[in-house]
């Protein structure tokens, strides 16, 4: 019998070693490179279990035929829109987050929900466990199978028997194969687990979701190749303090990755959030200083946040800045303008700023709503309420423009707001508003404006 063939793998972040080391040389962790069995039997094949055969063809690429992609409809707007319009049938969809976020009870509710025959595999918890989450969401689905495996071999087999429309596997992270002589949760077993179901999604046309661990850094627990590997890859976000949950696109194939779906987490389960705009703002029965209200864009969906800011004399030295969804590098450089270029005195002072609901903004034209609100907390003096901010500051101080203001302009005024502060370089039609348009071209101009 032919001897079988080892390498070493990094457990922390998956480079491959020829020889053992004490510590990885890419992410620098010690103790954390183990040997691994990568050889595996040629003999068994996963494509022994699917009785699709089909013989590849080379053609010109004018020659082939181009059709609408047919999407599956999951009875989740949100997740629909995420995914460019549905589930593509044959994509492999990796779902990461924190522990306790929702990932499981998206899924599960989206099995219930959705009109097809679902096989939910979780190699995590019991069918009991599984069936008291369900009973908690109150959603029935006659068709929607459950069982609690981790051999690949057998979940496959059961699979090509049941050939159910959706796979839903929780987790990958909890899988094994037994091509592969690792413990679950290792590089190769990751890879080969995720390397069989991909196959088996391509060959069946059976779309597949995965849920899978995440490092303390916040990347997908595993090798990177996993993320390369698949079609989809969402993100789940959100603090465990807010009922709101965020899931981002850092990866499609099928559609955009700059879109944003917002959930509101319940004990009976995750409800979709129609209109963000009016739950991101807080609704106060008197005016304070340091808020200023900013239209953002995520992917192709406006909305408005909440900017709060607070400045106060620096008591302990050394200057604070803390910031919460909010870059605290750019922060620092918004100060550095206001500082420089305005003449404003904020060296000596503690800076705090926020951005309501628990989200993390990361869109420069949320920089003068951020200059507005710190400006605000400065000099105590309440911004109007009707007002809001979308523009992107410059290093001279200058107010540049920002991409899509139509859809900003059109949002604010859809929410009954009266005035709108942009940059003065970005072309638009004023008169076809019905909201007042201030253009301004640099941060002197605001502060003229507003106090």
């Amino acid at each position: 019998m032919a001897k079988a063939k080892t390498t070493f793998f990094c457990q922390n972040c998956g480079t491959q070693y020829s020889q053992w080391l004490g510590q990885c040389k890419v992410c620098g962790e010690w103790n954390t490179i183990v040997e691994e069995v990568i050889e595996k039997s040629s003999a068994n094949s996963i494509s022994s279990l699917s009785s699709s055969s089909s013989k590849n063809k080379i053609y010109k690429i004018h020659e082939i035929e181009t059709t609408d992609e047919y999407r599956i409809l999951s009875n989740d707007s949100e997740l629909d829109h995420l995914l460019g319009g549905g589930i593509v049938p044959g994509s492999v969809i990796l779902i990461g987050g924190e522990p306790g976020i929702g990932k499981s009870t998206l899924l599960l509710q989206i099995s219930l929900q959705i009109p097809k025959k679902v096989l939910y595999v979780s190699g995590e918890e019991s069918s009991n466990q599984i069936k008291m989450r369900s009973d908690r969401l109150d959603i029935s689905n006659s068709e929607c199978y459950i069982l609690t495996e981790t051999s690949t071999q057998k979940i496959l087999k059961k699979a090509h028997e049941l050939q159910p429309e959706l796979l839903v596997i929780d987790s990958i992270q909890t899988l094994h194969s037994s091509y592969i002589e690792s413990s679950p949760g290792s590089i190769s077993q990751i890879r080969e687990c995720a390397s069989e179901l991909i196959k088996y999604a391509k060959e069946t046309s059976t779309p597949v979701f995965l849920i899978g661990h995440i490092t303390k850094e916040g990347s997908i627990a595993g090798p990177k190749i996993l993320e390369h590997m698949v079609d989809v890859v969402l993100q789940f976000e959100g603090d465990r303090n807010y009922v709101y949950r965020l899931l981002r696109a850092n990866k499609n194939r099928y559609g955009s990755t700059s879109e944003l779906g917002i959930y509101e987490m319940f004990s009976s389960g995750l409800k979709q959030v129609k209109n963000p705009s009016e739950i991101l703002v807080s609704k106060k029965d008197e005016s304070l200083s340091g808020n200023a209200i900013a239209v953002t864009l995520e992917g192709l969906r406006p909305m408005l946040v909440e900017i709060q800011a607070l400045v106060s004399t620096a008591v302990y030295g050394t200057p604070q800045r803390v910031t919460t969804g909010f870059d605290v590098k750019r922060l620092n450089m918004l100060l550095a303008v206001l500082e420089k270029r305005a003449g404003f005195h904020l060296g000596t002072k503690d800076v705090f700023l926020n951005v309501t609901g628990g989200i993390r903004v990361d869109d420069p034209a949320i920089d003068l709503a951020v200059i507005c609100a710190i400006l605000s907390s400065n000099e105590d003096i309440s911004l109007p309420d009707n007002c809001l901010f979308a523009g992107e500051i410059g290093l001279s101080g200058e107010i540049r423009p920002v991409n899509r203001i139509e859809q900003r302009i059109i949002e604010a005024e859809k929410l009954g707001y009266d005035v709108i502060f942009i940059s003065k370089y970005n072309k638009i039609d004023r008169k076809k508003y019905n909201i007042r348009v201030e253009m301004v071209s640099k941060v002197e101009d605001v502060y003229k404006l507003l106090f």
